[in-house]
């Protein structure tokens, strides 16, 4: 039923394991090594056809510069975190609430309410492309970070209601039980003993929520334009001229773009793995 661990297995395969993870780990980073690569190399080489070619010359300093210094990165960059900050704790504070309450009340309608947000998962977010657009025009929220922070907010809560319910489930409930015994208000039960409970939660749907909404794209060009509310997904595009792409600063621009999900991922990883498999072993 489950997959044979390497080291139970015949010393021939071991050593293919071995030869062959470098190689597919190697596959899997040649695009990151690619952008990485065109972000240090000069304009020239890439208007003499120098594409996959060592760099003529090091220009990192130089693209890196134009980046930060000569373009609206900084401001794209302040509008993800803008954009990104306020999603992250509007959706995980709804979905901490509507995950209590569907995790813990029983009445006729919870599983009903509980596939409403499971089923928001499943519709292709494309076709919400024009009336959600239109919404935000006719409420006058298109082009602002306010209407970007909105959508965002309603359409990750329904992951992250699964997410938190689940969860939110696997408690024990004689925690609960016991604090209704003493007399403990609903609220105090949630807030002094089913949130600290919940922080390894927390922390893990943060995390992938934060990389969600910072990588996106798609809805930073629907919803928005210009360097006064568009995310740094979307702003590196300005990097294009009109008859040509800046790949150089564009690259550069991606590399920046990248850091702050991995530095928010290492920053949290042991509170999101913790999250992640709580209740995985006994």
């Amino acid at each position: 039923m489950f997959p044979t661990p390497v080291e139970k297995t015949s010393r021939t395969w071991q050593l293919t394991y071995q030869s062959l993870l470098p190689v597919a780990l190697f596959l899997w980073l040649m695009p990151l090594i690619a952008v990485m690569v065109f972000s240090i190399k000069p304009d020239s080489d890439f208007s003499g056809g120098n594409y996959w070619g060592w760099p003529s010359s090091f220009e990192g300093f130089t693209n890196y510069g134009k980046v930060f210094f000569e373009s609206q990165m900084p401001r794209y960059l302040l509008n993800s975190v803008f954009i990104t900050v306020p999603t992250v704790i509007g959706a995980v504070a709804l979905s901490c609430m509507t995950g209590f309450a569907l995790g813990i009340y029983k009445f006729r309608a919870n599983l009903w309410i509980f596939f409403m947000f499971v089923a928001g998962n499943f519709v292709p977010f494309q076709i919400l492309m024009v009336p959600v657009r239109d919404l935000t025009v006719d409420m006058g929220l298109y082009n602002t970070k306010t209407g970007l922070v909105l959508f965002h907010i309603a359409f990750q809560t329904g992951f992250c209601t699964l997410f938190m319910r689940n969860f939110i489930r696997a408690l024990p409930f004689e925690l609960i039980e016991a604090a209704r015994v003493e007399g403990i208000a609903e609220w105090r039960i949630f807030w002094y003993v089913v949130l600290p409970l919940m922080k390894p939660a927390i922390a893990a749907l943060s995390v992938l929520i934060f990389t969600f909404i910072w990588n996106d794209y798609f809805w930073a060009v629907v919803l928005t334009q210009g360097a006064e509310s568009q995310p740094v997904t979307a702003g590196i595009t300005s990097f294009n001229a009109q008859y040509r792409a800046a790949y150089h600063l564009m690259s550069a621009g991606s590399i920046v773009a990248a850091l702050p999900p991995v530095a928010m991922f290492f920053l949290m990883q042991k509170h999101f793995i913790a999250g992640l498999t709580l209740g995985a072993v006994k």
